[in-house]
């Protein structure tokens, strides 16, 4: 069954420009990936340092696998010791 995995992110002021090509490449290592279907990035109106991916998958399974990932595991490390805090996750599946 697919998966939607909700992923949050507070950036700190000013550092987009240092972790756009971090993001671009976790979307361009997710795109190889088995069972990924598609991903969206929003930012927050309310607070626009607050960014939220929302990241779908052809199973649970599928997306368990992309975060074992050794990729995608290195690039997240570098995003995360930027930000200065872990990124969220949150997994959904249809009701």
């Amino acid at each position: 069954m697919a998966v939607k995995i909700l992923i949050t992110r507070t950036f700190p002021k000013n550092s987009i420009k240092v972790l756009m090509p971090l993001l671009l490449k976790l979307r361009s290592l997710a795109n190889k990936q088995k069972g990924y279907i598609s991903g969206e990035t929003l930012k927050s109106v309310e607070n626009p340092d607050e960014h939220l991916v929302i990241s779908s998958w052809q199973s649970m399974q599928d997306w368990q696998e992309w975060m074992k990932s050794k990729d995608r595991i290195e690039v997240q490390a570098k995003l995360d010791a930027i930000i200065g805090e872990s990124t969220e996750y949150k997994a959904y599946e249809y009701a």
